[in-house]
């Protein structure tokens, strides 16, 4: 019998556990569209769209460490009044549409989703970006700012409501338990690990931000870590994201804890080849059968009671 690999998650039906995450595919309405006719794609997160225009950071803004990225973009994008445009474009998707925004206060959070509320499926507010000023990380390492923000945002809308967090905190707990307590709905762990890498040679940073956030590979064992504390701490849904390259990678977190797995970084690699999430989603099916499994869901959380 093939195992049901369809989720439950904060509301939302996915037909399979695997998320494309923010910044990857998610970027304009074609890539949108094309994303959802993978069969193997559960939802799409796009990319991070402020309350202001931004047009990032000057080149370079990006290298690949062969054991993963650093990347400084700036979050470029055109704003959330004009990205509700395109985002209006989109019709009949196959699959949930989760809307990545990135606020600096509670007033922008509530504009920001009111605008929004019409074209997407559900929100994550992108509280952990490593490098943007006054955005991310800035504002999603102090929980009351975190706890205002998610407050601002669940009181504009009945839609399901992610908050991503980040790994370059004392304690994610803590953080993670002020937005539970504010109303969201679910906990995106982890966003990438504010890094730096200096080019030899010429004696200075690589990149022109200097700071930027690594993904890939190299996260992957933190992600697991946080994944797994946040299970045994919260009672929500969480989604792992962070160096998931294979099933095993994905396997991994969903025993940790996760109910949902976001892919990036090996989505680049493949060069936009969508075929990688078809490999990965039938390397879990394979683990499942082999297990005795008759639906994912069952070994969400196994790790924590073997």
């Amino acid at each position: 019998m093939h195992p049901k690999m369809s989720v439950k998650l904060a509301g939302l039906v996915l037909r399979s556990p695997l998320i494309v995450a923010s910044g990857v595919l998610g970027s304009s309405t074609r890539l949108i569209k094309k994303v959802s006719e993978n069969p193997s794609v559960g939802a799409v997160v796009t990319k991070t769209v402020t309350y202001n225009p931004r047009p990032g950071y000057e080149n370079p803004t990006a290298i690949d460490l062969g054991f993963g990225f650093l990347n400084a973009m700036g979050l470029p994008n055109p704003g959330y009044l004009e990205y509700r445009k395109e985002l209006s474009e989109i019709k009949d998707l196959a699959i949930p549409l989760i809307v990545s925004i990135g606020p600096s206060n509670s007033e922008e959070a509530a504009e920001m989703v009111k605008a929004l509320n019409d074209v997407s499926d559900g929100f994550e507010l992108n509280l952990s970006c490593p490098h943007a000023e006054k955005l991310g990380l800035e504002v999603g390492s102090d929980p009351e700012k975190v706890r205002s923000i998610v407050s601002s945002a669940r009181r504009c809308t009945t839609k399901p409501l992610f908050v991503k967090i980040s790994p370059n905190v004392t304690d994610v707990v803590e953080i993670a338990r002020a937005a539970v307590e504010a109303g969201v709905d679910a906990v995106t762990a982890i966003n990438t690990m504010k890094s730096i890498a200096i080019d030899v040679n010429a004696g200075k940073p690589v990149l022109s931000n200097v700071y930027g956030g690594l993904s890939g590979k190299a996260i992957h064992p933190i992600a697991v870590r946080i994944v797994y504390e946040l299970y045994e701490a919260i009672k929500i849904p969480i989604v792992g994201c962070g160096g998931v390259y294979d099933w095993r990678d994905a396997v991994e977190l969903i025993l940790a804890g996760a109910t949902a797995v976001q892919i990036g970084s090996a989505i680049v690699y493949s060069r936009s080849d969508l075929n990688i999430l078809n490999e990965i989603e039938k390397g879990i099916i394979e683990y499942l059968k082999d297990k005795g499994f008759n639906n994912v869901m069952e070994i969400v959380g196994l790790a924590h009671t073997s």
